[in-house]
């Protein structure tokens, strides 16, 4: 009754996992602007919007409008009337192929009407891309436009400029959608343009109907073989980018298809036959395996007994052998009659290694003794289990046929043989071979060895800058705290272990953040150089700045003259009473100085080159 019960809990899982892949609304809207009036006529487009709305609507997708040869008008038109559509879908996405142009920094979509005279055209007589994007935003799930609109634009070679500071750039320019779950995939990079190839389709959309309907294949991932793809087809001329970011589930364009699970029963039975076979092995790398393919489990726990066990014993060993040495260290200076301090550093150091190994010895028990534990709690197990089957099989030995066939069942199995036959020894072997570490991963390192692969994984991640010589120094330490703060992660950071190394391979891009020289700015995965335009500089602070006059403030001491130097000189001594008889003249004329009164000279005013003489009187 209650494999019954199993089968319908199964059978219910899939058909609601069914029904909510078949409730998921997915619709597309997919353009291709071949016959250009004004310019000659592209080949592909057309065909390319064929092939991968043909693509889409065999992967299920609700709605599936494909457009060709769109004006201004009707391509706007096209984008509304998709936005409506999207505003009730979980997906939504657009494929544009034809012409397209980059313009002060701003993507747009060139109609087959345009002109393009001159520069101001653009913004009237072409479609930005920020409008597909508006289209698409409503959708619930996904939001993804596809651009194959990155080929050489003949209508930038005859636009004419009514600013010359207007910037017209090679390819589209590189965008980062605001939105959430919104991703924008180029057909070349930012600044670079797009081969149509030789073929009836461009290598491009090829890539993609090859690679984006691939069952359960996460979109990231499937973007990423179509720029290898491309890059192969087009002699490394093209390289495919995408833009945006989707959250850490898998986002499929086709839904992996259901695989039924086997039951608990099936898996504990599996488990404990690799167990046994793993037993019979003792390994450590063996073990390793075992943990690594069943991770959670009762199996898994007396399997990293066993590990454990066998992880003290090489402790102790190592433990022996160093006190080991450590004694005959100590007899040998004492024969040769060293110094007393020698002595007593070796006689030290045989201490430390004979505690050492006696540390690994208790640890060796508790290792043997957990393992002990295990296997009688998991020897209880086993005879509760049978126990329960027994009880569970007693109904049948009521009926006298079932008991004849039991009977004959366990006589045949006690009379059988023990030895394995070779079939049986071969299926073993491939068992214990299956349960083996791959070849490319190695069961230990050396510590020269562990680092050098420590340090290459931490260069790969982007946080090692250092030579990779194995040397474990305090570059090294630096560049693993890196990885621990842009990771989240708490590694050990004095030496270099094998967890550490294992957390850093399991990062598949780059952790540390790309830092470039002044005059340089990160773009993907390296430094390119920034370029301002005419009449613009690069400043400290990286950015472009209008170039203008800017003179150095002179230190104003430096800039007197001489004779103002020692004018000031003369001002600050005390001044003397003047003669009678003298003249003061101001800008009302001159006049005798009054009796009682003198002259004296007052620092000059800023902004004049004459001190100032002023009339003091008593």
């Amino acid at each position: 009754m209650g494999a019954v019960r199993l089968l319908a809990l199964i059978f219910c899982s899939f058909w609601l996992a069914c029904t909510s892949a078949q409730a998921e609304r997915r619709v597309a809207l997919v353009i291709g602007n071949s016959a250009y009036k004004n310019v000659p006529k592209l080949s592909n487009p057309v065909n390319d919007a064929a092939l991968v709305g043909g693509m889409l609507k065999n992967a299920g997708f609700e709605g599936v409008y494909i457009k060709t040869d769109l004006n201004g008008i009707e391509m706007r038109k096209a984008l509304r009337d998709f936005g409506a559509r999207a505003r009730e879908a979980d997906v939504a996405i657009i494929y544009y192929a034809g012409h397209g142009i980059e313009f002060d920094g701003t993507n747009y979509l060139i109609p087959t009407d345009a002109t393009l005279e001159t520069d101001s055209d653009v913004l009237d007589e072409t479609v930005a891309l920020d409008r597909a994007l508006f289209a698409v935003e409503p959708a619930k799930q996904l939001r993804l436009i596809i651009l194959d609109a990155c080929r050489d634009n003949p209508f930038a070679k005859t636009m004419k400029r009514t600013i010359a500071a207007r910037g017209i750039g090679r390819g589209l320019a590189k965008v980062e959608p605001t939105s959430p779950n919104t991703m924008i995939a180029f057909a070349a990079k930012a600044g670079s343009t797009a081969s149509d190839g030789d073929a009836k389709d461009s290598p491009f959309a090829t890539a993609l109907v090859d690679r984006l309907p691939t069952p359960g294949l996460d979109l990231r991932k499937a973007f990423g073989f179509v720029r290898d793809d491309v890059l192969k087809n087009t002699g490394y001329t093209q390289e495919p980018y995408i833009y945006g970011s989707l959250g850490g589930d898998d986002v499929a364009l086709v839904p992996a298809k259901p695989v039924a699970s086997p039951t608990t029963d099936d898996r504990d039975a599996t488990m404990q036959r690799n167990y046994e076979l793993a037993l019979q092995i003792g390994t450590k790398p063996v073990w390793d395996a075992f943990i690594e393919k069943y991770p959670f489990g009762f199996y898994t726990a007396l399997a990293k007994a066993q590990r454990d066990r066998l992880a003290a014993e090489e402790a102790r060993v190592a433990a022996t052998e160093k006190a080991k040495a450590a004694q005959e260290e100590k007899a040998r200076l004492a024969a040769e009659g060293a110094k007393q301090v020698e002595q007593a550093k070796a006689a030290q150091q045989a201490k430390v290694a004979e505690q050492e190994r006696i540390t690994a010895e208790l640890t060796k028990k508790a290792q043997e003794e957990k393992v002990a534990e295990a296997e009688r709690i998991k020897a209880a197990a086993q005879a509760k289990a049978a126990e329960e089957a027994k009880a569970a099989e007693a109904p049948k030995a009521a009926k006298g046929e079932a008991e004849a066939e039991s009977s004959s069942a366990a006589k045949a199995e006690k009379t059988a043989p023990d030895e394995k036959t070779e079939a049986e020894l071969k299926v073993t072997e491939e068992k214990v071979a299956a349960l083996a570490p791959a070849d490319d991963k190695p069961a230990s390192l050396s510590v020269p060895d562990l680092s050098r692969a420590l340090q290459s994984e931490l260069r790969r991640v982007g946080c090692n800058t250092e030579p990779v010589d194995g040397n474990w120094n305090a570059a090294s330490q630096r560049a693993l705290e890196l990885f621990n703060k842009h990771a989240g992660t708490k590694l050990e950071v004095k030496t270099a272990s094998a967890d550490a190394l294992d957390a850093v391979k399991a990062k598949t891009s780059r952790i540390c953040p790309l830092v470039c020289e002044h005059g340089l700015r990160a773009d993907g995965e390296r430094c390119v150089k920034i370029t301002c335009r005419s009449g613009y500089r690069i400043n400290d602070d990286n950015d472009c700045e209008k170039i203008g006059e800017k003179r150095p403030l002179a230190n104003r001491e430096e800039s007197k003259p001489k004779r103002d130097v020692e004018r000031k000189d003369a001002e600050s001594a005390p001044s003397k009473p003047q003669a009678s008889g003298q003249m003061i003249c101001g800008m009302a004329g001159c006049r005798p100085v009054a009796k009682g009164c003198r002259l004296e000279i007052k620092a000059r005013s800023y902004g004049t080159s004459q001190p100032a003489t002023v009339e003091v009187c008593n």
